[in-house]
């Protein structure tokens, strides 16, 4: 006899004794096998297609895996001719009253919570019977093929949005930033504007300086400095072989006009100055 398998032996078509693994015996004409049993664990797939709550019909496949009590092979054998039908038939009636009790997203989330109830249900009704409901699992969960498509396209979406709303912030950032960047470099560039302006009032005063200790004078000092920088402008621009072209005086009383032309510019604002202070000084 193979191992796991239990044999019902009946005499004289009356149930007899049940036989296990090993080496036994019977009579002869008055000894028969009425039937074998295995003990080993089985496994049951029932597919059944239900509503959910929100009115979507899905395929759920549960697997039930089950085997005969060792200790109640008779009643397994005599109170039970079809134990997969009726196991089948309690599956549908779990299944079937339980997801109608919920949404389709609630069915995936909570299909663990509908396995227990069958297992819970098969156990309590199955035990009479001589079986044992080892554990119950919900293996497939199918949608129409229409709701998926939906679910697919709603999904797709949702991933879109949050792409564009990834690119959004990416996008900004580079935004942000470039424009620190230039504000730092606007920044830079108007300190580097001024430390070159500061080193050319510096440069022109110890010209002037220079000059005055050989004997010309403040006016003609400044005279010969806007000359010569006049000059040195019209060099470096005709230096540049790449430049625009730029019209500029270049006659030799151009230096001489230009700085006549400040220094009354100077001698006007001081006048305005010093008048502005005196009608202050009248009417205190």
């Amino acid at each position: 006899m193979k191992q796991q398998t239990a044999v019902i032996v009946e005499r004289f078509g009356k149930f007899h004794s049940i036989r296990h693994s090993g080496l036994q015996l019977k009579i002869p004409l008055m000894d028969r096998v009425a039937g074998r049993l295995s003990l080993k664990i089985q496994q049951l797939d029932v597919l059944i297609e239900t509503k959910t709550l929100d009115d979507v019909f899905v395929k759920l496949k549960v697997s039930v895996q089950y085997k005969v009590i060792s200790e109640k092979v008779y009643d397994a054998y005599y109170k039970l001719d079809y134990p997969h039908e009726q196991i089948t038939s309690y599956v549908f009636d779990v299944v079937r009253a339980e997801v109608p009790k919920m949404k389709l997203d609630d069915v995936f989330v909570k299909k663990d919570d509908v396995a227990l109830a069958v297992k819970a249900e098969l156990n309590e009704a199955m035990s009479d019977y001589g079986f044992d409901i080892i554990k119950t699992l919900v293996t497939d969960i199918d949608p129409d093929a229409q709701v998926k498509q939906a679910m697919n396209r709603i999904n797709a979406a949702d991933r879109e949005k949050t792409a564009a709303q990834y690119e959004g912030d990416a996008q900004r950032i580079l935004i942000v930033e470039k424009a620190k960047a230039e504000a730092e470099s606007k920044r830079l560039q108007g300190q580097g504007i001024a430390d070159q302006r500061r080193e050319i009032a510096r440069g022109l005063e110890e010209s002037v300086d220079v000059l005055n200790r050989v004997g010309i004078n403040s006016q003609e000092a400044s005279a010969l400095i806007v000359v010569t920088q006049h000059y040195d402008t019209l060099q470096a621009i005709g230096s540049e072989t790449n430049s625009n072209l730029i019209l500029l005086p270049n006659s030799p009383q151009a230096g001489s006009q230009m700085l006549n032309d400040m220094v009354a510019s100077f001698t006007a604002s001081n006048q305005i100055g010093e008048a502005m202070k005196n009608n202050k000084k009248k009417k205190e």
